[in-house]
């Protein structure tokens, strides 16, 4: 279960100048607006009752190991990981066992942070609250629109590695086996005194420089670099192994990289903002900060291989390319980097972790479900599965069962059902009255669709919650201009006229016949008009003769071309972004006409489109009307495709001798 982002929506922030929203069964509602959660690629409210609902499933099914692959809370505040170490006692007394490996929100620092802080708690009357801690520059202000408590404060690696080391960060009386990178066992003999012994913190440290990992291997990588290192201290590194049951190894990864930045003050090495947050650097950072970490994985794993243990690692950042091997078409399509590529584990990244022998990697962090593979001339094959979110569209979580030494079978359980889900839902009404009242052009902006609040399970809140996401969000991040015109405002039937037209009428010349499709020409750069253009009227009867196009291609598919227009602009793009998400999962959603329908869409467009015509790096108002959509959306609908048709990730079988996955589904759909 990843990237849970619990947060305590009942919790007691500690302050007499804010308690929350006080609702009708007593209890006090400490929760974040529906704008910020509509604009967050994760909830911060529901996963309350989804953490809660997909404990329960997994309870009922049996299951009583959980690994948690980081990001377990909000971001670390005592208020939230108090609140979720309360849940995981309650379930842990009903015979359940927990693992946690550190995400970049639990810690966000490697040390505390008493200046943090959110904008945005709900109050009673729908407006925003400020909450920080107390050492905020507001609070040292006494600014009295500002709550200030401690319970906002967010954690590092001291107090997180306390208040949840019975979560697998301290060795168990139960374990068969426990260590860290850093064990010394006494002649390779294990007891439970050492491993305790073992866990203190103190000893759980290697020295990181601004450079890469400090210690032994400073000379080496100062010799490589020609100078020396700078910014050096020591801080924790809470990986572990652990063995719960007899054969069973779980290898717990701490890949934060928090690299010592020009803020860091040798004086004063505890101060929360001489760090970077680990949140762009994943594994990336772990080879040349975190040397001494791969080479305990490759002992781990050699070590698993020689005595037969069934080892499974996880930790919060993937370990390939987690976009089904699209991310260069990404990078050329999209804004310069939009959709998170700087997370993207470089090719050198996987190779290396490949061959340390690491088998089976199961990541978080990017809130995906999806599933890659890689395998090395050396024989090496290492397969990294993304466990979604509990708290995106896509909500589910994975099980991983061991069928024999070299068979896993690996089971996705999606959360479409959560009790007490809309729970909140009369609270976010308040907020939506007030936005809607209001005039101010701050919370104008901020206005949300209220059919949110008519959903009538949590799959379909997440879904709708995408769809916002989409809008509020992403289009304007992710996508270049003209792109994002034409998103937002073609439904799938005129995007499949769209890839059949070939007219000479210019992008110019739309403003002329405005009324044949809803695209101008905004967005593109004055060009100079041509000699030997055609009427802008002419675009009709274009549009006529590409619309019989289209027909007939929708009709070889044994579809209507006037059913395509239920996609409406809001509908694709949020099924693009839900696909990008949830992969197979997100074509479930769609249903197999969609599918069908996108796969019509995915095989009409030129094989070989016109260029775009550019004036700098805008393109031109002179090229054709057909040219930029066609040029650029069959790249889209490529990617589309692609994210469509990854390596399963629903249910799949992994044969480690053969070195394949298999599907294991009888119900999945794809765009292949």
């Amino acid at each position: 279960m990843s990237d849970v982002h619990f947060e305590n929506i009942y919790g007691d922030l500690k302050s007499a100048q804010f308690s929350g929203i006080p609702t009708k069964d007593g209890k006090n509602a400490t929760i974040r607006t529906m704008y910020a959660q509509l604009t967050s690629t994760r909830l911060f409210n529901e996963n309350y009752f989804a953490f809660r609902a997909a404990l329960d499933d997994a309870y009922a099914k049996g299951l009583r190991l959980v690994a948690l692959p980081g990001d377990i809370s909000d971001d670390a505040q005592p208020i939230n990981i108090d609140g979720i170490s309360d849940i995981l006692h309650e379930y842990q007394a009903k015979g359940m066992r927990f693992f946690i490996a550190p995400g970049n929100h639990d810690p966000n620092e490697p040390y505390d942070d008493d200046e943090a802080g959110k904008n945005d708690f709900l109050t009673r009357d729908g407006k925003e609250q400020k909450i920080y801690a107390v050492n905020n520059a507001a609070c040292k202000a006494k600014d009295p629109t500002v709550v200030c408590t401690n319970q906002l404060m967010e954690q590092g690696y001291d107090k997180l590695l306390t208040k949840l080391g019975e979560f697998g960060y301290m060795p168990n009386k139960n374990d068969v086996y426990w260590e860290t990178p850093f064990t010394p066992y006494t002649d390779g003999k294990y007891s439970y005194d050492a491993a305790s012994a073992a866990s203190a913190l103190d000893k759980r440290q290697f020295e990181i420089c601004a450079e890469g990992e400090g210690g032994s291997y400073k000379a080496a990588g100062e010799t490589k670099l020609g100078k020396p290192y700078t910014r050096c201290t020591k801080i924790i590194d809470a990986s572990y192994l652990v063995e719960p049951v007899k054969g069973i190894w779980l290898l717990a990864l701490d890949a934060n990289v928090h690299v010592p930045n020009a803020k860091f003050d040798p004086a004063n090495p505890k101060i929360f903002s001489g760090f970077d947050n680990a949140g762009d650097a994943g594994w990336n950072k772990v080879l040349t900060h975190k040397i001494h970490q791969m080479e305990w994985i490759k002992s781990v794993a050699a070590r698993a291989k020689a005595q037969g243990k069934q080892l499974m690692s996880f930790s919060h950042y993937p370990t390939m390319d987690f976009y089904a091997n699209q991310t260069d078409a990404m990078k050329a399509v999209f804004k310069s980097g939009a959709f998170q590529v700087t997370r993207m584990p470089a090719a050198a990244t996987t190779a290396a972790l490949a061959g340390t022998g690491l088998p089976l990697h199961m990541g978080g962090h990017m809130h995906f479900n999806g599933t890659n593979d890689y395998k090395d001339a050396a024989g090496n094959y290492m397969v990294n599965v993304q466990s979604p979110s509990l708290a995106v569209f896509g909500a589910a979580y994975k099980i991983v069962s061991y069928q024999s030494k070299d068979t896993i079978d690996v089971q996705t359980v999606g959360l479409n059902n959560v009790a007490r889900y809309n729970e909140l839902f009369p609270l976010y009404q308040t907020e939506y009255d007030y936005l809607q009242g209001s005039v101010a052009a701050g919370d104008v902006a901020k206005r949300w669709d209220r059919g949110i609040l008519d959903s009538t399970s949590y799959g379909q809140f997440t879904r709708t919650y995408f769809g916002e996401l989409s809008r509020l969000r992403f289009m304007s991040d992710y996508w270049p201009c003209e792109m994002k015109e034409a998103a937002m405002s073609l439904d799938a039937r005129q995007m499949l006229i769209l890839s059949q037209l070939q007219t000479k009428v210019t992008l110019a010349q739309l403003k002329d016949n405005p009324g044949v499709l809803p695209i101008t020409a905004t967005c593109a750069a004055k060009g100079t008009v041509a000699d030997g253009g055609v009427a802008a009227s002419q675009l009709t009867a274009d549009w006529a003769t590409a619309t019989a196009k289209a027909e007939q291609l929708a009709a070889a598919a044994n579809l209507k071309l006037d059913d395509f227009a239920k996609i409406s602009a809001y509908e694709f793009y949020g099924d693009f972004h839900r696909t990008v998400y949830a992969g197979e999962l997100a074509l479930r959603d769609m249903g197999a006409q969609r599918v069908a329908q996108y796969k019509v869409l995915m095989g009409a467009f030129p094989a070989t489109p016109a260029a775009i015509v550019k004036i700098g790096d805008l393109p031109s108002d002179q090229n054709a009307v057909n040219v930029l959509f066609q040029n650029q959306f069959k790249q889209v609908f490529a990617i589309f495709k692609g994210l469509g048709s990854g390596k399963p990730s629903d249910r799949f079988t992994i044969d480690l001798k053969a070195k394949t996955l298999t599907n294991a589904s009888n119900s999945g759909l794809s765009f292949n």
